[in-house]
């Protein structure tokens, strides 16, 4: 069972009311006694009342006069101060119980109103860092007022912010170099090995390491290329524009269609109109990557279904190797594959989920998998907003 969570205004507003009802008990209980105390004693208040009564009865001799109705008078008169005593107190109590009471909720609700002033700047900051994005990351408190604690927390916190803004900019400008500086020379490797290759004196060694040198050069040029994008989604959206989700996941499908036919797998879709706010780019690599890993990791006769619908938005289902559950939330890291034919297969890099993780994070969604059943493979649901 979830244990119940009070928010810091209701402990802070139990704190006050508690407080308050604590000294008010306490002051009651002095006023009782103090009240008690200084009401007439039973006993001596009555003999000596008793005494006057019979005396103003009997004023002509008193010396005749019989204890019997001196012992009366003075029963009467301590049943009559007891009463009286009785109902003082009870009264006093009473009243004493309902003024605190009032006084109470009233401390309840002015610790409420209290509490809410003074939690307002961690509502401040709360709601600031809510509204942080990568592409937003100038939005700060600002917080004024007294340089208390809380200005203080606040200031830390825009100091964190500088510091973070600074940091992703950096990250922007690296993503942005390392994109031209890492794909240069491989494009440079390649153009020199296809050239080599094209000459009529080459030696068959020759072509044949010319062969293994671009194979290696076309897989480095897609892990690179498989980094940038998971930095870039990583980094946030810069922008966002409404994208068709099932148009998108349609070009994919028809661009895959060469692909599937070689493998043997067959690509099923059933493609319902889906508006997604986000990158087109990020989305159609993040449908890209699905696909082709269902393709990739099947079996020839096997299929591939890609469903486009509400919720969650995405769902491909696959055919292929059996894929244990405790092995899924592996797949989702970089460079993990399952073992066998993932692991063997040297056409990818390991990034694909990993990358379709991030880019459905990045648009405020998730990514999810699950093994196939009897018919092996994965079942990938994708959720966005």
């Amino acid at each position: 069972m979830k244990p119940l969570r009070l928010s810091v205004r209701t402990k802070l507003t139990a704190l006050y009311g508690g407080a308050f009802l604590l000294v008010g008990l306490a002051l009651l209980i002095v006023n009782y006694l103090l009240v008690s105390s200084t009401l007439p004693d039973t006993a001596t208040f009555a003999t000596d009342a008793a005494g006057v009564a019979v005396q103003r009865a009997y004023p002509m001799d008193t010396t005749t006069i019989m204890p019997v109705e001196r012992a009366q008078a003075t029963q009467l008169v301590a049943t009559s101060i007891t009463e009286y005593r009785s109902d003082v107190l009870s009264t006093l109590l009473w009243q004493s119980l309902v003024a605190l009471a009032i006084a109470g909720a009233l401390a309840v609700l002015l610790g409420w109103l209290m509490a809410s002033r003074v939690l307002r700047p961690l509502h401040a900051i709360t709601s600031t860092a809510r509204k942080l994005e990568v592409e937003n990351l100038d939005r700060r408190i600002d917080l004024d007022g007294p340089d208390d604690e809380l200005k203080e927390l606040a200031d830390t916190f825009d100091g964190m912010l500088d510091r973070l803004a600074v940091s992703f900019d950096s990250q922007k400008r690296f993503v942005a170099n390392a994109s031209h500086e890492l794909r240069t020379p491989l494009a440079v490797q390649r153009t020199l090995v296809e050239v080599a290759m094209a000459d009529p004196d080459a030696s068959p060694e020759v072509r044949k390491l010319g062969e293994h040198l671009i194979y290696t050069n076309e897989r480095s040029e897609r892990m690179i290329e498989g980094l940038l994008v998971l930095a870039r989604s990583d980094r946030g959206l810069a922008a966002r524009t409404p994208v068709r989700l099932d148009e998108v996941a349609a070009t994919v499908i028809r661009s895959a269609s060469a692909m599937a036919e070689e493998a043997g797998v067959t690509v099923e879709s059933r493609l319902r109109p889906r508006t997604v706010s986000g990158d087109p780019v990020l989305l159609e690599r993040l449908v890209t990557n699905l696909v082709h890993n269902a393709i990739t990791y099947n079996h020839k006769g096997g299929w591939v279904h890609v469903d486009i619908g509400v919720d969650p938005a995405l769902v491909v289902r696959n055919t292929g190797p059996q894929v244990p559950l405790d092995a899924v939330p592996a797949l989702f890291e970089p460079f993990r594959r399952l073992s066998g034919d993932r692991t063997g297969d040297s056409r990818n890099a390991g990034l694909g989920l990993s990358i379709v993780r991030s880019i459905a994070k990045a648009h405020g969604g998730t990514a999810g998998a699950e093994p196939g059943g009897r018919g092996g493979g994965l079942v990938v649901r994708v959720r966005l907003p």
